[in-house]
Order: C-alpha cells, then sequence, then structure tokens
C-alpha cells in the first residue's frame, strides 16, 4: 500500500502527549483538513538509520485496517526524522482506568465491551498471521465513542508455517506468557492471548494480576496462582519449545481459585480467565474460541459507560467558527490549487504528444526518401555493371538476368509512352473532329453545294 505525499508543514503541534525510548508522540492536526490526528517523531540516528521497530510498525499497520487496531494515515520521512500519522485517540486504556474507574475498577459492562473490542482486534491480526507481542494497557487506546484500538505495532512481527524463531525478550513483564519466561522461542498466538487474560483480570480489579520484579519473580508470581505444572505439563512444553532449558525444579505452589483472585468477577468471566491463563499454550483458548463464549453470547453486549468528560470531549475538540472558516478556505485553496496544476500538467502532455506525432512523421518521410534514393542509386549502379559486362564480353547469369530485366523494364516504359501518346493524338483528333461538328452544326448548305450561314451565302 502507497501512502499520500505530503509535508510535515501540513500538521501542526498542539502538544506533547508522551515520549519514549525511541520516538515523541504530539497531539496535531491537519491544516487543510482540520482533522485532530497523532504525530509519532521518530529521531533518525545519522550511523544506524530508520530503527526496526519504525520499519516493522509501518509494514505491519499499512495492511491492518480494523475498528480496532489504530489507524495509520500518513508518512513522512526527513532527513532527520520520520514522522507517522495516526488516528487521535483521546487516552490509552491504563490512564482511562486510572481516571474513570474504581481505584483502577472499571464497571463490568464496560469490561465486558472492551475485552470483546481487544479479542476482535487481535483476531484480526492472527488471521493476518500478525503477532502483537506487546499486549498491555498503555498500548491500547481509547476514542470518545468508546472504540478500543490497539497500538504500538513495534514489537509485532509476521509468523507463517513452519513456526519461526523469534525473540523471547518481547511483552512487558507483567503480561509476559510463561511459556517466554521459561525460554520459549517457537511461540506463537497463544503469547497474545496470555497478555488479553492478564488485561482482562486488570480491568476488574483495577491492578496488575502478575507484578514480578525480574523473569524469574514474574514466574514465581504467575505459579502462586495458576499452580506450578505437572511433570506432563512441563514435558509438552518443552516438546513444543526443545529450546527451553529448566536447570533446576520449580517450586511447588498449589492453584488458587479465580473467585478468590477476582472476586468481582461473575461465573461466565472466571470462566473465561481460567480458558486464557492456561500454563500451557495449547490449552489456551485463541481468539474466536474466545469470542464465543458464554461470557459474551449469553446476553447482548452493552456499550462502554463512558464519563461525561469523555463524552463531551469531542466539543472541546471543536474549531472556533473564525478557524474553522479559516481552515475550510485553505482547504479550498489548496483543492484549486491541485485542480490548476493538474489541468497544467495534462495541457503540457497533450503538447507533448503533438509535437512527439509531428517529429515522428518528420523521421519517417525523411526515410522514405533515403530509401527512394538507395534505391535509385543500387539501380543506377545495377545497370553501371551490366553495360560494363557488356563491353567486357563476359557473361555473368546474375548480371544478365539483371540486364534482361533492366531492358525489359526499358521497354515497358517505352510501350506506356507510346500508349500515352497515342491516347493523346486520338483524344486531338477526337477534340478536332467534336470542333468541327460543331461548326457544322451553325451552317448550312444551298441545293448547289454551298455552304452558307443564316441569311448568307458563299
Amino acid at each position: 500500500m502507497t501512502y499520500p505525499t505530503c509535508h510535515i508543514k501540513n500538521y501542526v503541534q498542539l502538544e506533547k502527549l508522551g515520549e519514549g525510548t525511541y520516538a515523541t508522540v504530539y497531539k496535531g492536526r491537519s491544516r487543510t483538513t482540520s482533522e485532530v490526528v497523532a504525530l509519532k517523531e521518530i529521531h533518525l540516528d545519522a550511523e544506524e538509520g530508520t530503527p526496526s521497530t519504525a520499519i516493522r510498525e509501518i509494514s505491519l499497520m499499512k495492511e491492518l485496517k480494523h475498528v480496532n487496531i489504530v489507524r495509520l494515515h500518513d508518512v513522512i520521512h526527513t532527513e532527520s526524522k520520520l514522522v507517522l500519522i495516526f488516528e487521535f485517540c483521546e487516552q490509552d486504556l491504563k490512564k482511562y482506568m486510572d481516571t474513570h474507574g474504581d481505584r483502577g475498577a472499571l464497571d463490568l459492562n464496560t469490561v465486558k465491551n472492551f475485552t470483546h473490542q481487544l479479542l476482535n482486534g487481535i483476531a484480526f491480526c492472527h488471521d493476518n498471521r500478525v503477532l502483537h507481542r506487546d499486549l498491555k494497557p498503555q498500548n491500547l487506546l481509547i476514542n470518545r465513542r468508546g472504540e478500543l484500538k490497539i497500538g504500538d505495532f513495534g514489537l509485532a512481527r509476521a509468523f507463517g508455517v513452519p513456526v519461526n524463531t523469534f525473540s523471547n525478550e518481547v511483552v512487558t513483564l507483567w503480561y509476559r506468557a510463561p511459556d517466554v519466561l521459561l525460554g520459549s522461542r517457537t511461540y506463537s498466538t497463544s503469547i497474545d492471548i496470555w497478555s488479553v487474560g492478564c488485561i482482562f483480570a486488570e480491568m476488574i480489579t483495577g491492578y496488575p494480576l502478575f507484578r514480578g520484579r525480574d523473569n524469574a519473580d514474574q514466574l514465581v508470581q504467575i505459579m502462586k496462582i495458576v499452580g506450578t505444572p505437572s511433570d506432563a505439563t512441563i514435558a509438552q512444553i518443552k516438546l513444543n519449545s526443545p529450546e527451553i532449558q529448566i536447570k533446576s525444579p520449580l517450586a511447588k505452589h498449589p492453584k488458587q481459585p479465580f473467585h478468590a483472585i477476582v472476586p468481582r468477577a461473575p461465573r461466565d468471566a472466571l470462566n473465561l480467565l481460567e480458558h486464557l491463563l492456561q500454563f500451557e499454550p495449547s490449552r489456551r483458548y485463541d481468539a474466536h474460541q474466545a469470542m464465543a463464549h458464554p461470557y459474551f453470547t449469553s446476553g447482548p453486549i452493552a456499550p462502554p459507560t463512558l464519563p461525561a468528560t469523555v463524552q463531551s470531549s469531542a466539543a472541546s475538540l471543536a474549531l472556533p467558527p473564525r478557524v474553522a472558516a479559516r481552515a475550510s478556505q485553505a482547504s479550498a485553496a489548496v483543492q484549486a490549487q491541485q485542480q490548476q496544476q493538474a489541468a497544467a500538467a495534462q495541457a503540457q502532455a497533450q503538447a507533448q504528444q503533438q509535437q512527439n506525432a509531428q517529429i515522428l512523421a518528420a523521421q519517417q518521410q525523411q526515410q522514405q526518401v533515403a530509401q527512394q534514393q538507395q534505391q535509385q542509386q543500387q539501380t543506377q549502379y545495377n545497370a553501371m555493371l551490366a553495360e560494363q559486362a557488356a563491353r567486357q564480353g563476359y557473361y555473368d547469369p546474375a548480371t544478365a538476368a539483371q540486364m534482361h530485366q533492366a531492358q525489359a523494364q526499358a521497354q515497358a516504359a517505352h510501350a506506356q509512352q507510346m500508349q500515352m501518346a497515342h491516347a493523346q493524338a486520338q483524344a486531338q483528333a477526337q477534340a478536332q473532329a467534336q470542333a468541327q461538328a460543331q461548326a457544322q452544326q451553325g451552317r448550312g448548305m444551298d441545293p448547289n453545294g454551298y455552304y452558307m450561314n443564316q441569311g448568307e451565302r458563299y
């Protein structure tokens, strides 16, 4: 897919939204359409060039068009920075929970709606063979209409068959699957499903479910809730991921019932959570199985409960009348200029086509003249050779044939000239006869044999 040619001056920065290791995100506005956008500026290193995360994000997001995936509008590349123009969302899920939740916990209708939207978006990614590999509340965006959109595809990767070997330094620690913590490099879509389960529980409780300090501690925190896997489960995991090396036996922890960990969750939600947070990857639901769970299908999914501050944010984004009028005028002027440029380019192209046609016709005429001259020269040369051969008494069949042909042509030309002369003589005789006939019609002959004009005799 190609993006429209644009310039960074077409956008105005309004405020900084956030800053990361490789990029800074600003709120911005298009000067031509007045649309509010998000500007992700990635500064380029003169030696290292464009970061691989940016290249990966652009290549994947231009193919992923879905209501629950943030939209990439434009890409602007300059010598010093790369700017990605995204659709604007008012806040991420983490800020939404902190601002509108009860100590971070969202109401259950909103939890169900957001979880279904998240599964819908990640199912589209997986159907298009893309792993996100960094799902967390900070990378899920919420707009003023209550739409959840998956963003930040910097760690995303395409996958295929056979299974690729990936890095295990992926996914923010608290949302990282246990098989990745154990060192798996042949994981698949199940690592995103584990992250969905962690986010699902966090929206209900208001805090992360597993909060480890490092890889080893994170694995312990997981086993304290879901339980230490059996030897058979460990063997199955190692069979699917032979690169996993467990140097020491895992500490034994009993499984805790999820209703004690997430007491606010209804029964169907707890059952779904059990299927999402399976220690063994092959036992986890995929996104389509999760969306078909009774938690979602037993009744209609209500829209999220939007606080008044979010519902009224559309008004805060509206332009003042004078600014809107100037923006509309600027947009109309740009469109008119583009139309004039297109018309001028079309006229220039037509003129160029006419000039090319004239040049081609002149060249063809010159070629025809040159061919005629060459034929005449060849004919004269052949006649000269024939004449020389006749003088020297040398008989050459080819030369004789050429002489015979030349004589035949000369005789044919002479005959044609004679025919033309005879035809001209006949035409003259006929003309004289007609003239005499006309003259005789104008006079008569008397009985004595004299020609006479009207009223005369001679």
